[in-house]
């Protein structure tokens, strides 16, 4: 299934809610876009990742670089929706401690990181 992202403002944060397959190629390629894009014009972006089914070693790759740049630049990129699934495998990789998880759009609007 092939990536699709809508986005949405929250208060001040943008929210993209994926639905699909975070994956090499077009997938992370879109993702990077994306992203890139709602990370210069929001401090806060929210990935919804309730509608993903997988996420590949590109993709946390991606994931990782675009988390990287939002910081360095003084950004924020928080994650929820996070299935059993997707959160095992973040734990699996130790990448819970890197992102940002929240439970609800809402909590990672009121968390200052």
């Amino acid at each position: 299934m092939a990536l699709t992202l809508q986005s949405c403002a929250l208060g001040d944060a943008i929210v993209l809610h994926c639905k699909g397959r975070i994956v090499f190629r077009e997938e992370v390629v879109k993702l990077s876009q994306v992203v890139g894009e709602s990370i210069e014009t929001s401090d806060v972006v929210i990935l919804d990742l309730k509608g993903v089914s997988a996420i590949d070693s590109a993709g946390l790759g991606e994931m990782v670089a675009l988390h990287m740049w939002a910081r360095g630049h003084g950004h924020a990129l928080k994650m929820t929706g996070l299935s059993s699934r997707i959160r095992h495998l973040l734990e699996l990789t130790n990448l819970t401690s890197v992102f940002e998880i929240y439970a609800t759009e809402e909590e990672a609007l009121t968390v200052v990181a």
